[in-house]
């Protein structure tokens, strides 16, 4: 029996933030895979390695977590005013979907050192050292991004002394600034907080009605109180992602948020829907031992925040649910600025299973609603491996 050989993409693998995936240029994708749909969709499955029944990804790219199992193409800016345009796909690892519902923040960090090493900046824009600014069009929240990357003798700068929570080794710096982060009416569920309120009490049916803050920016987030559900804010991963129950409670949660944002009609849809809304959990500032063995201290911080991504406690902190704090921590009266104390703050520094992070917004009200124009916080990049990746021809 004949078998169809395997085929080379051009791509690179990269670490952008806390997360790491497999870009590609939207013109070196097969033909196929050049337009949303089937054939692109089956083709980032195969690079992965999903689904995989073992959740190892042995046969693909991926890293079989939520941070590892992730894939971007960039092409063109197509908007005025915009250098490129990014799509993020996040690959379920044990189903045979890509969701496209949401950004990832992390990889936004790469986009821009992408962009300008991959040829969609023009050279004259680009100093012997400096900055260079580059305005990203990310396409699946329709946002822009705003990548400030650091440039030495012509070439971005990837080493440096910027220390990520997260991440192993320091590295160069690239500020992000997500523009105008809340969602507009009538996308996702409505607009920054699709209930119209910054409380809501969420009924989830054998958990109990928690009090939840439903805010969509960044990504669709559902912010309850860690002490309503049983814990402190200081958990690591372990905590929860070896207690089936505890994954269940949360991905009903979700689903049932989900619901409540608008974001799916019928609470079965969520299923089919991982990557977004991402389900959180505040408190109050307390001292705890980070996953790296580091100690944080309660007067470092201004709240504990610990996410779920795609099912499991992430490692570190999502980017677009950071925004979604930062957010709401501009916000006075969301959960998520009572955690910090009450008040709105312009920034906060908040504590995760990795350590701490910082993000900033600016929030005002106008008109009794509030307007958040941009969140801000910084991230680094770094190329990891750049070739070829190799799937079976007819794998998609």
């Amino acid at each position: 029996m004949a078998h169809v050989p395997q085929i080379k993409i051009p791509a690179v693998y990269m670490r952008g933030g806390t997360s790491k995936g497999v870009f590609f240029r939207l013109q070196d994708l097969p033909e196929a895979a050049q337009v949303p749909g089937a054939a692109r969709d089956s083709f980032l499955l195969r690079v992965i390695g999903s689904p995989d029944p073992y959740a190892k990804h042995i046969d693909g790219m991926g890293g079989a977590t939520s941070s590892t199992s992730k894939t971007v193409i960039v092409g063109p800016g197509t908007r005025p005013g915009h250098d490129v345009d990014y799509l993020f796909g996040q690959v379920a690892i044990d189903k045979p979907f890509v969701d496209w519902s949401g950004n990832c923040g992390n990889l936004s960090a790469a986009i821009g050192p992408y962009a300008i090493a991959n040829g969609f900046i023009d050279p004259a824009r680009i100093p012997d050292n400096g900055i260079v600014t580059v305005r990203i069009w990310q396409a699946n929240i329709r946002k822009t991004i705003v990548a400030h990357v650091p440039i030495v003798d012509g070439q971005v700068q990837e080493t440096g002394d910027f220390e990520l929570d997260g991440v192993t080794f320091p590295a160069a710096e690239v500020q992000l600034e997500f523009m105008d982060p809340a969602a507009e009416e009538g996308e996702g569920g409505g607009a920054m907080f699709p209930t119209g309120n910054l409380v809501d009490d969420l009924e989830v049916p054998g958990v109990g009605t928690l009090r939840a803050t439903l805010i969509n920016a960044g990504i669709p987030t559902v912010f309850v109180n860690a002490a309503d559900i049983g814990y402190t804010g200081t958990e690591l991963q372990d905590a929860i992602n070896g207690d089936p129950k505890a994954l269940a409670m949360f991905e009903t949660i979700r689903a049932y948020g989900a619901m409540r944002m608008g974001l799916i009609a019928h609470v079965e849809e969520a299923a089919r829907r991982q990557h977004t809304p991402k389900v959180a959990f505040v408190a109050p500032p307390a001292g705890y031992v980070a996953s790296s063995g580091k100690r944080v201290e309660a007067g470092d911080i201004d709240l504990l925040v610990r996410a779920l991504s795609m099912g499991k406690l992430h490692h570190a902190m999502m980017g677009t649910a950071a925004v979604a704090i930062g957010t709401a921590a501009a916000i006075p009266g969301t959960l998520v600025s009572l955690a910090a104390g009450g008040r709105a703050h312009d920034a906060v520094r908040f504590g995760h299973p990795s350590g701490t992070l910082r993000v900033g917004a600016e929030a005002r009200q106008e008109g009794g609603d509030w307007v958040v124009t941009k969140a801000v916080m910084s991230r680094s990049a770094r190329v990891l491996m750049e070739g070829w990746v190799r799937v079976p021809g007819d794998a998609f």
